[in-house]
């Protein structure tokens, strides 16, 4: 059902329209004119707005206009009797969904009606999930080690210095660059994200670079690596310590000279990429195993950053925990729950060996089973289990 507003000087059109879209089972409103119809835009909320274009007072163009102007998400379907190929295209090129000549073609204008009010509902689930990835993108926590964090960010993502981020899993590395791309220069070309540690040894260099049409058994036809889908923009080589060394020494090359070449190829292919990986293995470790390449380490970690584990943060783990509680609640659906102070302290002692990613799982359980105000009891019943007090 949508609720939709008809402009039209004839009256005939307006009923008929009305009776149309009703049975339709719409709430249907009308305008005898531009300027009423104006007067009721501007109190309403119309997901669809259905304009003559020739009218008294205001007309259907400046009409169009206007409700641009207002930056409303309705869908203005313009009609007219006097249309023309170049009258139809100037209202789409203004910003109107479609055009349709009079008389009107019943089944056409139903099925303008319907795409219309599809792409309404897509416009505000569109805007609706941008607001939780936001919110869920928040970088929580005012203490010190966060705040070298966050100023760390600041200071390199105007740059486009390599950064190496490290610590331990479930602390928020790929948070910290999809942070610093959004900050970058290069914001508003694609953040690629590759988890070395997921793609089979076998497989990462076609995934990073690409390979020809028959390059390998399965190379039915050519492919894109990740290096040329990230050219203008970011790649994030997440795990990078497991990466297969003979990955790394084509990902070298890549840093050295901007240049890759695909799976079974020839032709060199320049890339402008910002490098940023992240590992939870120590590098200088895993080099003297001669499991890590040092010059790849020297050429990634031209800025160094290290994510603190939640253990110390401590200080952070009631803003995480209301973070958590107003997002999850709001995914659910149901009313925000509150915790109490002693709930918080007791979170405070625990040891988060799994870091962020485990206390919002502790924080999801206890939404779950408490009632509405999660107390010290139920942290007690439902989070301590196998926790460790430090």
């Amino acid at each position: 059902m949508a609720r939709i507003l008809i402009v039209d000087d004839e009256r005939a059109i307006r009923s008929t329209l009305k009776e149309i879209l009703e049975y339709e089972n719409h709430v249907v409103e009308e305008a005898c004119d531009g300027a009423e119809g104006w007067e009721k835009i501007q109190k309403g909320n119309f997901d669809i707005i259905l304009s003559d274009i020739k009218m008294p007072k205001i007309d259907g163009t400046e009409l169009l206009e206007k409700v641009l102007q207002l930056g409303l998400d309705c869908q203005m379907v313009m009609i007219s009797g006097h249309g023309t190929i170049e009258t139809a295209v100037d209202c789409i090129r203004k910003g109107a969904y479609d055009f349709i000549a009079k008389p009107l073609d019943l089944n056409r204008l139903m099925i303008t009606m319907r795409n219309a009010l599809d792409k309404s509902t897509l416009i505000n689930e569109t805007k609706t999930l941008r607001k939780k990835v936001v919110k869920s993108l928040d970088m929580v926590g005012d203490s010190l080690a966060m705040r070298k964090v966050k100023d760390m960010i600041e200071r390199v993502a105007p740059t486009d210095a390599r950064v190496l981020i490290m610590g331990p899993n479930g602390t928020g590395k790929e948070l910290v660059a999809r942070w610093i791309h959004a900050k970058s220069n290069r914001n508003e070309a694609p953040l690629i994200e590759v988890n070395c540690a997921a793609i089979p040894s076998e497989l990462i260099e076609s995934e990073l670079f690409g390979h020809e049409k028959g390059a390998f058994t399965s190379a039915i036809k050519q492919r894109k690596g990740q290096f040329e889908l990230a050219h203008g923009g970011t790649l994030f080589l997440d795990e990078i310590g497991d990466m297969s060394l003979s990955a790394q020494a084509k990902v070298l090359r890549a840093l050295q000279e901007n240049k890759i070449t695909r799976v079974g190829g020839e032709k060199e292919i320049n890339v402008d990429v910002r490098i940023i990986a992240a590992t939870n293995k120590n590098l200088q470790t895993e080099i003297e195993k001669g499991n890590f390449r040092e010059d790849l380490y020297h050429r990634l970690s031209v800025i160094l950053i290290h994510v603190p584990s939640l253990n110390e943060r401590s200080d952070d783990i009631p803003a995480l925990a209301k973070h958590f509680l107003e997002l999850i609640c709001n995914d659910y659906g149901i009313t925000l729950k509150e915790i109490s102070e002693e709930a918080l302290n007791l979170l405070q002692t625990m040891n988060w060996s799994g870091n962020i990613r485990e206390f919002r799982n502790v924080v999801e359980r206890l939404i779950i089973l408490s009632d509405k105000e999660i107390s010290k009891k139920d942290v007690e019943v439902y989070a301590l289990p196998n926790k460790n007090i430090t």
